[in-house]
């Protein structure tokens, strides 16, 4: 029988010829990641609950201070601290104040075929390269540090074969804020999104990655975009080799497979308080929705096409007196592209915040918090009540350019409405 591109890497890390839904297999991984959210949690577990800890592979292990970077607050400041102190003490890779955990681990590490566990939900993103990235909660990753092992039930997949091309003025983030609202929030519960096609090899790196990151959103174990050239250039190009590329064979089998005209996607709005509250942009446009704050960044939405694509909305233009503006860009090296294109000073001209590389709104407790019945539109991962703030604000999700234009109008819109 056929596998499919998750199940082949899952059987890779198992050392298993095959593998189906439902087996059960012990999986040796290949990388993991843990951020400043948990990994607090995990180094008092260590420290207080293992009676002979070690750690499995040190090279194997980063940690990535992302979410709450600078710290806020004391309490922060001190899990800041025990987390800087157990990397040291251990040998590990630690990034503190270089970005989103993701994109680091996008531009630093990630390669094709990878079975990967990261103690944050949206390590599906790292299917951008074919691998098999999956967010796993502080205990797993205790016992993956210490045993470089885990368990993993091989999920079922569902195959989205996607065709043509994005029209001008589309986003991959309008692509899968449509999936989302087509198959519900529970869509993918435990299953796989695979993505093929000539419509997906279209896609770029950075696209893919807006795919993959918010897979978890349908309920996703992981989502994976078909590796091609592209993967085994962006590769190249940071220093890494792309070995596995497995694609799905002919005869393998699906849970589900859903066909998509990229050319019929149309720009995107979620609406409060739930990622699948979809609705089409030209239908929220005729409410014109007051916003108080604007922002642009997160591990799904903040890297160069998605800053370029904002500054060429708001050039020559100023935002909107009643709103706050606030940029993140998702790495430094994207902040450092983003200076030399210019891109940063034509923000700051329309008014916008440029924060330091960090989650930053998306995450909700350190900047950007939003007040009682204020109205946030955002690129971030989340739109739950009370994610950025009291729980009476709202939250609503679209691509860097509505979002852009919204900053400018004072009002939900697209650019073509400025």
């Amino acid at each position: 029988m056929g596998m499919t591109i998750g199940e082949k890497i899952i059987a890779r890390a198992a050392g298993v010829s095959e593998v189906k839904p439902n087996d059960i297999h012990t999986v040796k991984l290949d990388r993991m990641m843990s951020n400043d959210g948990t990994t607090h949690l995990t180094v008092d577990m260590y420290k207080n609950k293992l009676k002979h800890p070690r750690i499995a592979d040190k090279d194997k292990i980063v940690f990535i201070m992302d979410h709450n970077v600078p710290a806020e607050n004391p309490k922060t400041a001190e899990a800041h601290k025990k987390m800087r102190n157990f990397a040291r003490e251990n040998g590990i890779k630690l990034y503190e104040g270089q970005g989103v955990c993701h994109q680091i681990m996008m531009e630093d590490y990630v390669c094709p075929g990878e079975l990967i566990f990261g103690a944050d939900s949206h390590t599906t993103s790292y299917g951008a390269l074919g691998a098999f990235g999956t967010g796993v909660g502080c205990t797993d990753f205790l016992y993956g540090m210490v045993t470089g092992s885990s368990w993993v039930m091989v999920p079922e997949t569902l195959r989205f074969n996607l065709h043509g091309k994005l029209r001008e003025g589309v986003y991959a983030r309008d692509l899968i804020l449509t999936i989302i609202g087509d198959i519900g929030a529970n869509g993918a519960t435990y299953k796989i999104m695979e993505f093929a096609g000539d419509g997906a090899h279209n896609l770029s790196i950075d696209e893919r990655m807006v795919l993959c990151n918010l897979t978890v959103e349908a309920g996703a174990k992981a989502g994976i975009v078909e590796p091609d050239e592209k993967v085994a250039d962006y590769c190249r190009q940071h220093g890494r080799e792309a070995v596995h590329m497995f694609k799905s064979d002919p005869d393998a089998r699906f849970a589900a497979v859903y066909e998509y005209d990229l050319s019929q996607i149309e720009p995107v709005v979620v609406r409060p308080d739930f990622v699948d509250n979809f609705a089409l942009l030209r239908d929220v446009r005729e409410e014109k929705i007051p916003v108080d704050e604007v922002f642009i960044g997160s591990c799904n939405n903040g890297r160069l096409p998605d800053l370029r694509a904002a500054a060429q909305v708001v050039k020559g233009r100023k935002t909107a007196p009643s709103v706050r503006f606030l940029v993140a860009p998702a790495s430094n090296q994207v902040y450092i592209d983003a200076l030399k294109e210019g891109i940063i000073t034509t923000l700051m001209e329309a008014g916008a915040m440029i924060m330091n590389s960090n989650c930053s709104v998306c995450w909700g407790s350190c900047q950007g918090v939003i007040g009682e019945n204020e109205v946030l539109i955002s690129t971030g991962t989340r739109n739950f009540k009370g994610r950025a703030g009291h729980p009476s604000s709202k939250v609503y999700l679209a691509s860097a350019a509505t979002c852009a234009a919204s900053a400018i109008a004072g009002t939900i819109c697209g650019p073509e409405d400025l």
